[in-house]
C-alpha cells in the first residue's frame, strides 16, 4: 500500500522562495521610489503656491520648534517596538534629555516652548545605527521601524500640504449640496450641535481633546499589535498604521473632486460673510435647489469624506481583536469623535457615512492583498468602491430629491452602507476560521484504525499477499 505522505506548507518552502523574496523587495524598492516621489512633488506644488512643503517642514523640526511633539514620540514609540528593553530606555533617556536641552535653550531665548525635537533625533540616530550598526534581517528591522515612524510623523505633514492645496484650487465649494442631501439622513450636525451646546464646556472639552489626541488612540492600538515584534523579530502581517497611512494618503484625493468645507464655515459664525447665512446649529437648511459658492483661501476643503471618522473606524476595528479594555477605548472613541465631527459642525451626516465605507474599503483591500487577492476580498472592494462612488454621485447630482423623499433615499443610503459592513462581517470571520485551521497545511487524511478480531488457538492470519477464499 502507498503510505500517505503529510506536510505542512510553510511560506518559504519550496523553490520558488528565493524568486519571493526578490519580487517583494523589489516591490518594496518601487514603493520606496514612489513615496519618495509623492512627496517631492508635493514639495514642488507647496512652493509653487509660497509655502513650505512636508519634507522641508519635518527636516525643520530637527532644531525648531514641533508643531506636535506628541506626534513625534508616537513616532518613536513605533521605533521602539524593535528594540529591547534596555535599547528603548537609552533611546527614551536620550530624547527626554535632548528636549530637557532644546527647553532650557528656547526659555532664555524667549522663543516658542515645544518639546518633540529629542523623540525626531533619537528616530533619525535609530536608522544610522541600522545603517552602519546592523546587517541583513536585523537592518532591515530596525529600518522598517525607522521607516513606519517616520511615515507616520510625516503624513501629518503631507495632510497639511494637501489641505493647503485644496484651499488654493478649489475656489468653489459643494456645501449647499451636501446639506441639502442631508436631511434625509436628519441633518444630524445641527442635532449633535444642540447636544454639546447644552453639555457645556466639560462635554465640549472632553470632545475637543478626543479629537485632537486621535494619534494618540491610533498609536496605543499599534503597540499593543506589535508588542511581539521585539521578541520575534518581524512585524505583523497587517496592523492599524498601514491602515491610517492609506487612509491619509487617498481621503486628500477625494476631497480635490468633492470639495466641501463644513456646517461651521458654510452655514454658521465662522464662515462670517462668505457663510450662507447663520443657520448652524439652530435652525436647519431650507430646501432648496442647491448651488456651487464660494469660498475664503483659507479654510480646508477637508469634509468629503470624514477622515476623522474614517480614522477612528479604524482604530475600532483593530482594537476589536484586543483585550476589553482596549475594545472599549476603541468603541468610546469611535463614538466620541462621531460626537465631536458633527457637534463641532465639522462634518456633514453625509460625510460621516462616506467615511465608513471609505474605511471598510480601504482595510479589506489591504487585507485581500495579504491574502494573494482572496475572491471574496475583491468583490467587497469593488461594492464599497461602488457603495462609495454612488454616494458621492447622488449628494452630487440627487441632493433635492434626497431632501424632497427622506423616507426613500435615507434608508436606502443606510442599508447601501450596512451592506458593506455587513460584507465586511461576513469575510473577515471566514478568513479568521481559515486563520485558526490553519490556511497553510493541506488536509490530512488519518485512516480508521482496523479492528483485531482475535483467533482461535492454533489459527494463524493470513498474508496481505496471498488469496484468501
Amino acid at each position: 500500500m502507498r503510505s500517505t505522505v503529510t506536510r505542512e506548507l510553510r511560506p518559504g518552502d519550496g523553490t520558488g522562495s528565493t524568486g519571493r523574496r526578490r519580487l517583494r523587495a523589489v516591490a518594496w524598492g518601487v514603493a520606496g521610489v514612489v513615496v519618495l516621489g509623492f512627496f517631492v512633488a508635493l514639495e514642488i506644488l507647496a512652493r509653487r503656491y509660497g509655502e513650505r512643503g512636508p519634507l522641508t517642514n519635518q527636516a525643520r523640526e530637527v532644531v525648531f520648534a514641533p508643531k506636535s511633539g506628541t506626534v513625534l514620540y508616537a513616532g518613536l514609540a513605533m521605533t521602539m517596538v524593535v528594540l529591547t528593553w534596555r535599547q528603548r530606555l537609552l533611546a527614551l533617556g536620550a530624547a527626554v534629555g535632548v528636549d530637557l536641552v532644546f527647553w532650557c535653550i528656547r526659555s532664555l531665548a524667549g522663543a516658542q516652548m515645544m518639546v518633540g525635537n529629542g523623540a525626531l533625533l533619537a528616530t533619525l540616530a535609530c536608522a544610522v545605527v541600522a545603517v552602519t550598526r546592523r546587517t541583513g534581517a536585523e537592518r532591515a528591522l530596525l529600518l522598517k521601524g525607522v521607516g513606519l515612524a517616520l511615515l507616520l510623523v510625516t503624513g501629518r505633514k503631507t495632510g497639511d500640504t494637501w489641505l493647503l492645496i485644496t484651499w488654493k484650487t478649489r475656489p468653489r465649494v459643494l456645501d449647499q449640496y451636501v446639506a441639502v442631501a442631508d436631511h434625509a439622513l436628519g441633518s444630524p450636525s445641527w442635532l449633535v450641535g444642540r447636544m454639546v451646546e447644552a453639555s457645556g464646556t466639560v462635554g465640549a472639552h472632553v470632545l475637543d481633546w478626543v479629537y485632537v489626541q486621535l494619534a494618540v488612540a491610533a498609536v496605543v492600538v499599534a503597540l499593543y499589535q506589535m508588542r511581539h515584534v521585539s521578541a520575534e523579530r518581524r512585524f505583523p502581517r497587517h496592523h492599524i498604521v498601514r491602515t491610517f497611512l492609506v487612509i491619509g494618503l487617498l481621503g486628500p484625493a477625494v476631497y480635490m473632486l468633492y470639495p466641501v468645507v463644513g456646517p461651521v464655515y458654510a452655514y454658521g459664525a465662522e464662515g462670517g460673510a462668505w457663510a450662507v447665512a447663520d443657520l448652524w446649529p439652530h435652525t436647519g437648511v431650507p430646501v432648496g435647489v442647491p448651488h456651487t459658492m464660494p469660498f475664503d483661501e483659507i479654510t480646508p476643503r477637508n469634509c468629503m469624506p470624514s477622515l476623522h471618522t474614517a480614522w477612528a473606524t479604524a482604530i475600532f476595528l483593530h482594537s476589536r481583536r484586543g483585550p476589553l479594555v482596549l475594545r472599549c477605548v476603541g468603541a468610546l472613541w469611535l463614538v466620541a469623535t462621531l460626537g465631536a465631527t458633527l457637534g463641532f459642525g465639522y462634518h456633514y451626516g453625509a460625510d460621516i457615512v462616506a467615511g465608513v465605507v471609505f474605511t471598510l474599503t480601504i482595510e479589506t483591500g489591504l487585507r485581500t492583498y495579504d491574502r494573494g487577492w482572496d475572491r471574496a476580498g475583491v468583490r467587497l472592494v469593488l461594492h464599497g468602491t461602488a457603495v462609495f462612488t454612488a454616494l458621492l454621485l447622488a449628494y452630487r447630482y440627487l441632493s433635492l430629491p434626497m431632501a424632497r423623499h427622506p423616507w426613500v433615499y435615507g434608508p436606502a443610503v443606510l442599508l447601501a452602507t450596512a451592506s458593506v459592513m455587513y460584507g465586511y462581517v461576513r469575510t473577515t470571520r471566514r478568513w479568521r476560521r481559515e486563520d485558526e485551521g490553519g490556511p497553510g497545511t493541506t488536509p490530512v487524511r488519518v485512516p480508521r484504525p482496523r479492528r483485531e478480531v482475535p483467533l482461535p488457538a492454533g489459527a494463524r492470519r493470513a498474508d496481505p499477499g496471498e488469496l484468501v477464499p
